[in-house]
């Protein structure tokens, strides 16, 4: 082990970030997109009609995905930040206070009452705030709330998934699109599952059942719906 570098590892929690982002994103992309379209396709009289469908849910979802993000995603960061603050201010006020209260943690964890005071000193030499976000807040630099980081993932899957209906539409006659659209869209939630759970280090058969299972639970209602409605207008 490098001894400039003591913690080289990668560990899977480094992903959660953006892995959560991107698979949320690119579900909801085809999920969304393409029960939007069959269900317009169970209506429609001709193949435009369901790629027009199909092209206003990329634009709508994107926007909305990236805006729900960042709005949530901000109020975490709103939260961390004003955590952070009082933090700033109990450790210009009252530092031995808040020396005691880091060791209380350490004691809790284990760590003899000596030790750990020892320890609490020397974090706090070091970086006191920062010590105090990791174990007393549990802020650190893998989870830390980045809005815009969040957004522009968000937006970027949902476009990326939802354009596998769109294609799969644009190639199929208006017949067969419902169809069509449903079987692409259920294979590529299926290796989506398959991947998010791969990479987050997770069972694969679980997460891919799922999510096939919500995505065609998901057409086969607006596929009703459109056909019942296209039927009594």
């Amino acid at each position: 082990m490098n001894p400039h570098h003591p913690h080289s590892e990668r560990h899977l929690v480094d992903r959660i970030g953006w892995l959560r982002a991107a698979v949320l994103g690119a579900n909801d992309g085809i999920i969304s997109t393409a029960s939007l379209m069959v269900g317009v396709a169970s209506a429609a009289n001709s193949a435009e009609e369901v790629l027009v469908a199909g092209i206003a849910g990329i634009v709508a979802g994107a926007m909305s995905m990236a805006a729900g993000e960042y709005v949530s995603v901000s109020s975490q960061a709103d939260t961390e930040e004003a955590d952070l603050a009082r933090e700033r201010r109990e450790l210009a006020t009252m530092p031995e206070h808040e020396k005691r209260e880091l060791a209380a943690i350490y004691v809790e964890r284990g760590v003899a009452p000596d030790l750990a005071l020892q320890v609490a000193e020397q974090l706090m030499a070091k970086d006191a705030l920062g010590a105090h976000a990791r174990d007393e807040l549990g802020i650190s630099e893998v989870v830390a709330a980045r809005p815009i980081q969040a957004a522009l993932t968000s937006a970027a899957t949902f476009s990326g998934g939802a354009i596998v209906p769109i294609i799969a539409a644009a190639v199929t006659p208006h017949h067969l699109q419902a169809i069509v659209i449903s079987v692409v869209s259920l294979v590529l939630l299926a290796v989506l599952g398959a991947v998010g759970a791969k990479m987050g280090g997770a069972s694969v058969l679980k997460p891919t059942v799922r999510v096939a299972f919500w995505g065609a639970l998901a057409m086969a209602v607006t596929a009703v719906i459109g056909h019942l409605v296209g039927a009594a207008v």
